[in-house]
């Protein structure tokens, strides 16, 4: 079978169950090398603009999405789905860098299957949190602003490995900390183990950005520092603000030249 073929079909399920346990699946046959990397004539590179989705949550403008304070059960809640979100998108995120960018090396894709494989693990642990707590997946509405960023990205590895794994994602890095010093505060420390296991695992996958993203700098012959620079200020007009998380972002391949540049710009 096609590993392309196969991670599109992951891709465009819209069942949760059935997705995370197709991602599951599509690793460990890729592990056991039971999928090629020949091209797939029944699964063309095509733009995706909507991947397989549940039902719910209801997908809103990130501005039409109500203030919760954390102080309550609800607010509580709601933070944690939002976090959920992020880690559903993320399965996508995954499955998309390894259906769309095809003629790579294997171990590209050995990364990216392991981080869609890694975000599917995420998103279940999340859940059952967000499940004992009283709520579910679907429970408020949520915005798309990763997936449409990888629409964004959909025509360039290089392009995607700059701004989805080393902007988006690397936010994460940035805001985890607080998020789980406010869930500490909380009382809630299942959500801070939670939240642990997920920042050590994703200074990993923002670290296989920042390697794929090298990679593909060389291939172009392009400057990788000046060409991050340039493609935040073309996507994103400049706007990444501090504080940025040094330390997670070095361990994730950010050199000290890119931080400093990213800091300067403010």
């Amino acid at each position: 079978m096609s590993l392309f073929g196969t991670a599109y079909q992951c891709l465009m399920m819209t069942d949760t169950a059935e997705k995370l346990q197709a991602t599951q699946d599509l690793a460990q046959q890729w592990v056991q090398r039971r999928l090629t990397l020949q091209e797939d004539n029944e699964a063309p590179v095509q733009k995706i603009l909507h991947p397989g989705r549940p039902p719910r949550p209801l997908l809103v403008a990130p501005r039409d999405l109500p203030r919760r304070r954390l102080s309550n059960p609800e607010g509580h809640a709601a933070l944690l789905h939002a976090v959920t979100h992020i880690e559903f998108n993320a399965i996508h995120l995954g499955l998309d860098a390894v259906y769309r960018f095809r003629q790579m090396p294997t171990a590209y894709y050995d990364d990216w299957i392991q981080i869609a494989a890694e975000e599917a693990q995420h998103f279940q642990l999340l859940r059952q949190h967000l499940n004992d707590l009283g709520y579910d997946y679907g429970d408020f509405p949520a915005h798309n602003g990763l997936w449409d960023m990888a629409v964004k990205t959909d025509f360039d590895v290089l392009v995607r490995m700059a701004l989805v794994p080393r902007v988006l994602e690397a936010r994460g890095l940035d805001v985890t900390p607080g998020m789980m010093k406010k869930l500490k505060a909380a009382g809630d420390d299942r959500a801070v183990d939670i939240l642990e296991v997920i920042l050590r695992e994703e200074i990993g996958h923002v670290a296989a950005g920042s390697r794929w993203f090298r990679y593909a700098c060389e291939q172009q012959a392009v400057n990788p520092e000046a060409t991050f620079k340039r493609l935040i200020d073309e996507y994103l007009q400049g706007e990444l603000r501090p504080p940025f998380h040094v330390e997670a972002r070095l361990a994730a391949g950010f050199s000290q030249a890119e931080l400093d540049a990213l800091n300067a710009a403010h």
